[in-house]
């Protein structure tokens, strides 16, 4: 059978079209349940258990669990623990979830995935006794709620007509709202809050650490501390009419009382300052911001505040007195800023945060403060019970609410990561609190794999250009196993109109493509992840280590599959000629920087690698030149690397990185590969290709590193790069031989992010890369460690030379 759904829209030309879908219901649809006769279910669809043992303390009798939308929402940590099990989950419920939190929904979609817990799926608005139509003026969510409603009175009365001996499940209904709870109860359903549900489960330890505080922030207008928060309707009013500004707030490191936000319409960004200004904005959370007026604009502070937080009140008296110190700056002082103060939130942006618990003073006491890793993140108030144990952990907590009367927000205990000083434990901080996937891979990744013994097949030779007999080598940082470009030199007949010598130079970039099919899990695994990350002890991978450190690794003496751009150069390194294809190479050896460079170095060496090194560097220094003349900046970014135990994996010596010509050598024939690629991109796609730009920094972004330069005696020009370049070339204190340094690296602080972009959305004057001096730019190289993934304008996925 079926039903129909109406709808009466209007067009743009404001004509009234009628809609109506039909929705199929059916009767069909099993329940899942072991305890059930009716059904036919096979032996793989029994889901639910026939005599599900109650582990909660307020039901002594088997029952199964429905939860409601919100439940999930805000209590998926508890969820994802293994003590509830035969759980119903209703299709209304998915919908919700999905449609309000794709994290949330991945989450569940894991739980559900696992047989042992024992969560059943049940398509409730196709199934013809537990759909609900949605009555003439009532709202969505109320809809909601009364088919989960009737999907529960359903199966206690499908459950107590078809038991297998009369003996039966009951069902529990879960909800934290009241009002579904009472209505519940009306219609003769068993329901409990999860609170009190999980508080009477006997043998979790922790478990109630992981309740979510679910409180209305505006709801707590006694005692408040902070002024109310503007509606969304309140909101949407105010930025339409150009009274209130909408803005990504971020939190100052050095000041807690101190944040900004950059608004459009504005050369600086906004600054919030004190609490009230801040209002229980969190870093990253986009806010709504009201300007106040330019008499009451004020400079940023350059004092360093840390938030002192103790469990003995909130000491609203001392942050009353550190408020009236800010004051209005005086209207001439070039750096004033605009000010104004946070009125509402348009969307949170929390995560789940790494730090450490401060227990309270009070024996016994429950609720304590977390102090969290990033400075930017203010103290959370959680309640455990295992202060005494998680004193000494570094732990994850989640944020739930901030109300008005509560000095910090509050949260919530996720899970602890290990003891603090412990290596993995701190690794684990610093994955977590950098957003980077590093989980292992799954089975449909691996899935995708070729085997471990996959060797080129003889059709895939045929394809491509076979290069395998070119003195072809790589080089690489010390301990590089994911080898994914490799180059080679050689001497051409023939000399160019002006009589130069011509050589044949080529880059090969491993054809990572050829094992990482478009829309794959592996593809979608990679997109996921986007780099690869390098720690001291270890890398976490984009791809699976048999392709990032074995079949798309170039290693010296086997044959590998890449992707060749080859040039034709004189001698002065300018470019004659380019030519793109797929190949098959196979690389001489695989160097390290220093071996390269004592390669070059030895006189006494003049076999073909010799040769080709030489020739590499030497165009290497001239293409270098050539950038530099163009107004390419050096910016200094001194890296340091950590020399490791062979068995522990411990560091033992650290040491600031050299820097050798043969680091230059392979970093000017990538960025010459990437700009020809860029080049050939957009002459064949024109309104597509994917593209790299970096955006000359504002004025704006220079000033505070102009001010501190000029109190050096230097006034530095930044009208173009070019300028700026020679500049920085000339700001040198013989006697502070580091200065110079230490200028390029306060240099980097004032530019711009790079960011991907399609073709067709920029003038051709905007594809220009400041950093490098060049007018046109993309990422083809480093493909193993590098998914060019468009963040922006939401392209299609695609590997970058593809």
């Amino acid at each position: 059978m079926w039903t129909t759904k109406t709808f009466l829209t209007k067009t743009k030309r404001g004509n009234i079209l009628k809609i109506v879908r039909e929705h199929y219901l059916r009767s069909d649809l099993l329940c899942g349940s072991s305890a059930c006769n009716s059904c036919p279910h096979k032996d793989d669809e029994f889901v639910l258990d026939a005599t599900p043992k109650s582990i909660c303390a307020l039901f002594d009798y088997d029952h199964y669990l429905i939860l409601d939308t919100n439940v999930v929402l805000h209590q998926i940590d508890v969820l994802e623990e293994d003590a509830l099990t035969n759980v119903i989950i209703l299709q209304t419920v998915l919908e919700e979830v999905k449609h309000q939190n794709g994290a949330i929904f991945q989450r569940l979609l894991e739980i559900i995935g696992k047989k042992k817990r024992k969560f059943y799926s049940f398509v409730n608005e196709h199934h013809k006794d537990t759909y609900v139509e949605r009555n003439p003026g009532e709202k969505a969510n109320d809809r909601n709620d009364r088919a989960i409603r009737q999907a529960a009175s359903w199966y206690a009365s499908h459950l107590s007509i078809n038991s297998l001996d009369g003996k039966f499940p009951q069902i529990v209904l879960l909800t934290d709202d009241e009002k579904n709870r009472k209505l519940a109860q009306e219609e003769g359903i068993v329901c409990c809050s999860v609170k009190d549900y999980v508080e009477n489960i006997n043998g979790f330890v922790g478990l109630v650490d992981k309740l979510s505080k679910n409180v209305i922030p505006e709801s707590c207008s006694k005692d408040a501390l902070y002024p109310a928060h503007l509606t969304p309707s309140q909101i949407h009013t105010g930025i339409r009419n150009g009274k209130l500004y909408q803005g990504t707030f971020h939190a100052s490191r050095e000041n807690y009382l101190e944040g900004s936000s950059v608004v459009t319409g504005f050369e600086k960004p906004i600054l919030l300052q004190g609490l009230i200004g801040i209002n229980r904005a969190v870093d990253g959370d986009i806010v709504a911001i009201e300007i106040f007026p330019k008499e009451e604009w004020r400079k940023p502070s350059d004092i360093v505040l840390e938030d002192k937080a103790d469990d003995q009140g909130d000491r609203l008296e001392e942050e009353s007195e550190l408020l009236t110190t800010v004051k209005p700056a005086d209207p001439s002082n070039d750096e004033i800023t605009p000010t104004g103060k946070v009125v509402g939130i348009i969307r949170r942006k929390w995560r789940q945060y790494c730090g450490i618990l401060k227990p309270s003073k009070f024996p016994g006491a429950t609720r304590h403060l977390f102090t969290p890793a990033e400075r930017k993140i203010p103290h959370v108030r959680i309640e455990t019970r295992q202060s005494d144990v998680l004193a000494s952990q570094r732990i994850l907590v989640a944020l739930d609410s901030w109300p008005r009367n509560s000095r910090y927000p509050l949260g919530h205990f996720v899970r602890s990561l290990g003891p603090i000083g412990d290596k993995t434990a701190e690794n684990e901080v610093i994955l977590l609190e950098h957003d980077v996937p590093h989980a292992r891979f799954s089975e449909a990744v691996l899935a995708c794999l070729p085997p471990d013994d996959w060797t080129i097949p003889q059709e895939e030779i045929n394809k491509r250009v076979d290069l395998r007999s070119l003195c072809i080598c790589s080089v690489d940082p010390p301990g590089c196993t994911d080898i994914d470009d490799a180059l080679h030199a050689r001497p051409i007949d023939g000399v160019t109109g002006s009589g130069l010598k011509k050589y044949e130079v080529g880059v090969h970039i491993a054809d990572v493509t050829h094992f990482v099919r478009p829309n794959t899990a592996l593809d979608k695994e990679a997109a996921l992840r986007s780099t690869t990350v390098y720690l001291v002890d270890k890398r976490i991978d984009m791809v699976p280590d048999l392709l990032s450190s074995n079949l798309c690794s170039l290693r010296g003496g086997e044959e590998r599959l890449a992707f060749s751009c080859v040039w034709e150069l004189d001698e002065n390194a300018n470019v004659l000629s380019t030519k793109f294809h797929k190949s098959v190479i196979k690389s001489r050896s695989a160097m390290t920087y220093e071996e390269a460079q004592l390669i070059i170095d030895d006189s006494s060496r003049s076999d073909e690698i010799a040769s080709s090194l030489r020739v590499l560097n030497a165009l290497a220094k001239k293409l270098k030149q050539k950038r530099l003349d163009n107004g390419a900046l050096l910016l200094a970014s001194p890296e340091i690397r950590f020399q490791v135990d062979s068995e522990t994996h411990d560091p033992v010596e650290v040491q600031a990185k050299k820097i050798l010509d043969t680091n230059s050598m392979v970093e000017e024939f990538m960025l010459l590969a990437n700009v020809s690629v860029a080049e050939c991109l957009a002459r064949e796609f024109p309104q597509c290709a994917l593209l790299r730009r970096h955006p000359s920094p504002p004025p704006a972004y220079f000033e505070t590193f102009l001010k501190a330069a000029k109190q050096q005696g230097f006034e530095l020009d930044v009208s173009t790069n070019k300028a700026f370049s020679k500049s920085l070339d000339t700001a040198v204190i013989p006697e502070r031989p580091f200065f110079n340094t230490l200028l390029r690296i306060m240099a980097t602080r004032c530019m711009q992010q790079a960011v991907y972009f399609s073709s067709g959305t920029r003038t051709q004057d905007e594809f220009y890369h400041y950093g490098l001096a060049c007018p046109i730019y993309t990422h083809f190289t480093s493909p193993i460690r590098r998914y060019c993934l468009k963040t922006e304008l939401r392209l299609s996925r695609r590997w970058c030379w593809r």
